[in-house]
């Protein structure tokens, strides 16, 4: 049974009779350890019906090839698995206020898993206005409800855990499958072909400049080795060497979990059965559930997530005391784009982005920090961190991504000691990278060895780095920043 706080009755329509019941996968691309389809086959089954799962293939914001692509990975090995379960999945072009409601046309309940960001509510209201059918929304991408674990966005981390903390007994069990009663596998009417998704990625248009990450494919399988992988061999050091780039001793879930390709709760339970030390459990729990369930509750909570005027009042006014301060060096958004700052250990991480789809969670602090450093105002940094983190982070747009570059103006923190330029913003900068870390190690890996400057090579859209560099050299003290 789905606990009654995962689920939300998003419209008011009477039992209807039908076909089948329909869950509508949008956020849970998955088909293990999924509460709104197991919601879905235990309804079917009350009502002697079968299952059928429908996917809106439509245009998400500032999504390209790379975050589709991997999408379609998992989207492709999912329907096997559905089949497998004796269950058909339908997959259609357009957006989910048009699909949705053509399949449900037949539908004597509609199902779907629930989104935290604006675009995904607003697709969830259309096609509660638009469907006959009772339409049920169940909680699947965190382990504790948001809704329960608190009614306002929270101030930080340490007043969202023991919220958290306090609820998690209840949730942190294991999700029993259920077998669909009836197959529904020859019912499904026409859908995309998933073969080749590539291909399909040409065919339907999609932004091309942004190549997928390199040695990185998406679906459950690709997940579950990389997850088997961390808890045999990397989970047992996580308290001591997570925060070092240079060792990279993360899960690398992040674009997984974005795509609900594999489940927090499956990845939390089999972290918690490994043999590592509590401290180091412990530790990886806080960043898979306390602090990516933080991303969530700020999302739902603050609708303007992704704007600079919704940061804490503290911040802007600190930031907007020192909007004048000089800045030692001024970059454009092409020399962002192409790491070509004066600045090794920006540009290793940025090439990092660049190329694998994903940066170090210490690594992407600095980076963030330094855009807010070296551009011409705190409002044009919070752009250029978000446009960068959104086109080549694979888990980029989503709450985490949102959330994420906000802490770096002052979300979810305190103030600090007063500096130029940052105010009272946290501040951090490259001696204590190479306090901490053999930092020339990660410049080398990514930008190859010796590397003080900027790197060399090209970016996805074909833009050669040197003579960008030469092209767009730093501003320097300028009379412009004086």
């Amino acid at each position: 049974m789905i606990p009654e706080s995962r689920i939300r009755r998003l419209n008011a329509r009477p039992p209807s009779r039908g076909k089948y019941v329909l869950y509508w996968m949008q956020q849970a691309q998955r088909a293990e350890c999924n509460p709104a389809l197991e919601l879905a086959i235990e309804q079917a089954n009350a009502l002697r019906l079968p299952v059928v799962v429908g996917f809106a293939l439509t245009a998400f914001p500032e999504a390209n090839r790379r975050h589709c692509q991997f999408m379609l990975e998992g989207l492709r090995e999912t329907r096997l698995r559905l089949a497998a379960r004796g269950i058909g999945c339908c997959i259609r072009q357009g957006p989910p206020e048009e699909v949705v409601p053509d399949l449900a046309k037949s539908a004597a309940l509609l199902v779907g898993d629930v989104g935290y960001l604006r675009v995904q509510r607003a697709w969830r209201e259309a096609v509660a206005a638009r469907v006959a059918c009772p339409f049920l929304l169940v909680e699947t991408d965190v382990i504790v409800p948001v809704a329960e674990v608190s009614d306002h966005a929270e101030f930080a981390a340490r007043t969202i855990r023991p919220k958290i903390h306090r609820k998690l007994a209840e949730h942190f069990k294991p999700l029993r499958p259920l077998a669909a009663a009836r197959p529904s596998v020859d019912l499904v009417p026409r859908s995309l072909p998933l073969d080749d998704p590539a291909a399909l990625c040409r065919h339907l248009g999609v932004d091309a400049r942004v190549p997928p990450a390199e040695g990185l494919a998406g679906g459950f399988a690709a997940a579950n080795k990389r997850l088997e992988r961390f808890i045999g061999h990397r989970l047992q050091d996580y308290a001591e060497e997570n925060s070092d780039p240079v060792l990279d001793a993360c899960s690398g879930m992040s674009p997984y979990l974005h795509f609900g390709q594999i489940s927090p709760l499956d990845i939390a339970l089999r972290a918690s059965e490994s043999d590592a030390p509590r401290a180091a459990l412990d530790a990886y729990l806080e960043q898979l559930i306390v602090r990516r369930e933080l991303s969530m509750n700020a999302c739902w909570f603050n609708p303007g997530y992704d704007r600079y005027d919704t940061l804490p009042a503290w911040a802007r006014q600190t930031l907007d005391e020192h909007r004048k301060d000089p800045r030692e060096f001024l970059y454009s958004r092409a020399q962002w784009e192409a790491g070509a700052t004066h600045d090794a250990c920006w540009n290793a991480a940025q090439a990092e982005m660049v190329r694998s789809g994903r940066m170090h969670n210490y690594m992407r602090m600095y980076w963030g920090k330094k855009i807010l450093e070296w551009s011409r105002t705190p409002e044009e940094a919070f752009e250029t961190a978000l446009h960068l983190n959104n086109k080549y982070e694979l888990d980029g747009r989503d709450p985490n991504g949102f959330v994420g570059v906000a802490w770096c103006f002052g979300r979810h923190d305190r103030a600090w000691t007063e500096r130029p330029v940052f105010g009272k913003i946290r501040y951090m900068n490259a001696n204590g990278l190479r306090r901490k870390f053999d930092i020339q190690a990660y410049v080398d890996r990514w930008l190859g060895p010796g590397e003080a400057g900027a790197p060399m090579g090209r970016t996805p859209d074909g833009v050669d780095y040197p003579r960008l560099f030469k092209q767009n050299a730093p501003q320097r003290k300028n009379k412009e920043n004086r």
